[in-house]
């Protein structure tokens, strides 16, 4: 019984879709990271005065 989620034994590679996906999410990580410290920065600038 073959069922249909099981993976090929290639799926260990990862295929060019998973590279790209993978390097969207980091850098789309990476871009959220920035925003809250700038938000953070903002915040304790306006706090101060």
């Amino acid at each position: 019984m073959d069922s249909k989620h099981s993976k090929p034994q290639s799926a260990k590679t990862a295929t060019p879709r998973e590279e790209r996906l993978k390097a969207a999410l980091k850098a789309n990580m990476a871009k959220r990271k920035a925003q809250a410290r700038a938000r953070a920065a903002d915040a304790g600038k306006q706090k101060k005065d």
